[in-house]
């Protein structure tokens, strides 16, 4: 792509002290870039440090190392009162469990309208509630829904407050931390139809965090693989699922579940052990296999793999 990336990650290290002897090496040397108007989702199962680079993209974390430069602007360090309020207005969240990310002492309109406050982004209360009522009817809710409480709604309603919360500061990225993960498979079908309604209508972009490969592949542009805080494979959706390099990339998608029985009966399911593989991830680099597509491997790897 010869467009910039709104999203430059590079060598991002998030290491967590537990004592004096033992680190937690949550995010080792990630390196990934979003365009404008696309949907990047990363991939991998649970523990393999996606919400961790969501949280330290988003600034929940300070970087242990490595740089985030986002909208021209370097945000992986100290941050300045201007760069604080450029990253806090142009870049939300959209966190896994909606009933936990909602106040519940708190009404919706007072819970959406959160952001504006702190930034002051209205000229008086009616056009405070104007803003509200608008972006409550942009996810598929009505303003009365503005004077209930978060317990007085189902999961999936709470997911689309969790949205409006988001896009009404009217950001360039979104970074959905499993939004969908703890929701019904047919509300599931709702909110990510939802989210890329509003991305053909508004050109945002989305940075989305899942462990469900076949909803990735059904929002997703391009995809990233993580394992145990490595990006082990990069490319655009075809890629990755068409042309998969990294066994462990494999091992994922040999496991997606298969609703045909008969394909299910000849299909064989790849184990990937990494201890017993003889792979290090320290020691490989990011090999370019053909476009966007990456592999994260060493020379000699690469080429056995290919």
């Amino acid at each position: 792509m010869n467009e910039k990336p709104i999203l430059d990650v590079r060598n991002l290290k998030q290491h967590f002290k537990i004592n004096k002897k033992f680190t937690v090496k949550a995010v080792d040397e990630v390196s990934f870039k979003i365009y404008p108007g696309e949907t990047y989702g990363l991939v991998g199962e649970s523990g393999s440090g996606k919400s961790t680079i969501g949280r330290s993209i988003i600034r929940l974390y300070k970087p242990t190392s490595g740089e985030v430069v986002f909208d021209d602007v370097l945000i992986s360090g100290n941050l300045s009162k201007e760069t604080t309020n450029h990253l806090r207005t142009k870049m939300q969240m959209i966190f896994q469990d909606p009933m936990a990310s909602l106040n519940p002492r708190k009404k919706v309109m007072d819970i959406i309208a959160q952001g504006l406050d702190n930034y002051k982004l209205y000229t008086n209360e009616r056009d405070r509630e104007e803003k509200v009522y608008k972006i409550l009817e942009k996810v598929g809710l009505s303003g009365e829904h503005a004077k209930r409480y978060p317990h007085q709604f189902s999961g999936g309603q709470r997911q689309r407050i969790g949205i409006a919360r988001a896009l009404i500061m009217n950001p360039s990225l979104i970074i959905a931390d499993e939004a969908i993960s703890a929701l019904d498979v047919s509300i599931q079908a709702q909110v990510v139809n939802l989210m890329k309604e509003i991305q053909e209508e508004t050109k945002i972009t989305y940075l989305f965090i899942a462990h469900d490969l076949s909803m990735v592949k059904y929002i997703s542009d391009r995809i990233g693989v993580l394992h145990l805080g490595h990006l082990v494979e990069t490319g655009t959706k075809n890629e990755i699922f068409n042309n998969p390099i990294h066994p462990y990339t494999k091992s994922l998608l040999s496991a997606i579940p298969e609703p045909n029985p008969i394909a299910v009966r000849n299909s064989v399911s790849m184990h990937y052990d990494y201890a017993a593989s003889g792979i290090d991830y320290t020691k490989g680099t990011l090999h370019c296999v053909s476009g966007e597509h990456y592999v994260l491997s060493t020379e000699e790897e690469f080429k056995k793999w290919k």
